[in-house]
């Protein structure tokens, strides 16, 4: 992890975010590390999410759901009767 100074940056704030794009970037406030840059990808592994890039299947959303879906019992009741 490379790390730089918030002086620097800010100054070079497209630099950094390139890096980002090959792994995190610290950066440093008066010596201490306050903050890491990251990809989004990385930043949505880290969280458990998919990244926003790849949509997900039908098939992975269903399993993904935490509900069990079953099929209501069916009415076997004829109807009324109707007179013709």
């Amino acid at each position: 992890m490379r790390t730089w100074t918030l002086q620097n940056a800010k100054a070079r704030l497209s630099a950094v975010v390139r890096a980002a794009r090959d792994g995190p970037q610290a950066i440093t406030l008066r010596g201490d590390q306050v903050a890491v840059l990251t990809s989004v990808e990385e930043y949505n592994r880290l969280n458990g999410r998919e990244s926003r890039t790849k949509p997900m299947t039908l098939l992975a959303a269903l399993q993904a759901c935490p509900y069990k879906f079953e099929t209501p019992p069916r009415d076997r009741a004829t109807g009324r009767s109707v007179k013709l």
